[in-house]
């Protein structure tokens, strides 16, 4: 096995920053699409009043999701990670310039397909990225998983831009998409890690690259283990990532948008919150870069985890005695232990 001697020079120093960056963008356009969708929770509440969109986006899109990585994690050896990685962010590019332009069974039942397609892109970008990066630095998981979160953050302030330019310009967000949609038809009558780490045993010289692993002598290697004896090692981590999901899924985005009342906001509201939940998801991932904040005990991890449950009675009691003050308090709350949790765990 070649193995880099790199030290501290700045080539490598370089080279690690911009691979910490790549990871970013890699994180960001992995989940722009779906949170997209996310945010625009309040258009498909006008074309599909009755079917509780945003309740459903998240029903779908767990299982496939799901179903989708514990196939691919139990046939893993037989798959090729590269081509994995480059199938996902191809399906979850092509999604991205799908639109629903009206409403009805037949355009919810699309918005079911779509979701169900972030579902399976999205287990077949994070399992796999997050896999490769497992190989390398900490930094880069976190800096993909900040990634993911900054394309929260990034599409809420988009939504609150163009909500406020449609109720500007055309009074409401339905009536302006309509009138655009209108006004056209009668106008018209990642590259992944470097070949996988090269099967995870070549590294090039100093002056193109940068030292991932510091192996040792190869004769000290112990054998892989196997799916199961790796599962039953991490059962707690991977309990622990189900558990927060769980948690914040409950809430984000069906709760927000459907049972937190009428305020001051108005229809503002919903993407108030939504907006507070993001931004503060993507800080609270990089609290673990902070040597003291980051939660490195697994039965510590497991409580922190297991205490965030109380936000549920907290969001019943802040939404019928609370004012909207509390509540954006409750969801900045929310998203901050999400971000901090996720990265805490998946990073150990």
């Amino acid at each position: 096995m070649t193995i880099v001697d790199g030290g501290d020079s700045p080539s490598r120093l370089q080279g690690k920053v911009s691979a910490i960056i790549v990871c970013w963008i890699l994180g960001f356009g992995s989940l722009v699409s779906w949170n997209s969708m996310l945010t625009i929770g309040d258009y498909y509440y006008n074309l599909f009043l009755y079917y509780h969109p945003s309740r459903v986006l998240t029903l779908v899109y767990q299982p496939f999701a799901f179903g989708t990585m514990t196939i691919l994690a139990y046939n893993e050896s037989k798959i090729n990670t590269r081509g994995r990685n480059i199938f996902g962010y191809s399906l979850f590019f092509a999604i991205g310039f799908s639109h629903i332009r009206e409403g009805g069974l037949g355009s919810f039942i699309g918005i079911y397909a779509f979701v169900a397609s972030f579902g399976v892109a999205d287990a077949c970008v994070q399992g796999g990225v997050v896999g490769d990066l497992s190989f390398m630095l900490p930094e880069f998981i976190q800096s993909f998983f900040a990634g993911l979160a900054a394309s929260g953050a990034v599409t809420s302030a988009l939504r609150l831009i163009t909500k406020a330019a449609f109720e500007k310009f055309d009074n409401g967000l339905r009536k302006g998409t309509m009138k655009y949609f209108r006004s056209k038809a009668a106008s018209e009558g990642t590259k992944t890690v470097k070949a996988d780490l090269v099967a995870a045993g070549i590294q090039t010289k100093d002056d193109l690259t940068f030292s991932i692993l510091q192996l040792e002598d190869s004769a000290s290697q112990v054998e892989r283990l196997s799916n199961k004896q790796l599962f039953l090692q991490n059962v707690d981590y991977a309990l622990d990532l189900y558990l927060i999901y769980v948690l914040t899924l409950s809430i984000f985005p069906g709760f927000l948008y459907e049972n937190t009342g009428e305020h001051q906001l108005g229809t503002w509201y919903p993407l108030v919150l939504i907006a507070a939940y993001n931004v503060w998801d993507l800080i609270s991932r990089y609290l673990p870069l902070v040597k003291f904040l980051k939660i490195e005990s697994r039965k510590a991890l497991t409580i922190a985890i297991l205490s965030r449950f109380l936000l549920i009675p907290a969001f019943y009691f802040t939404t019928k005695y609370g004012d909207q003050g509390w509540m954006i308090v409750l969801v900045s709350f929310l998203g901050s232990t999400n971000g901090h949790l996720t990265v805490c765990d998946s990073a150990s």
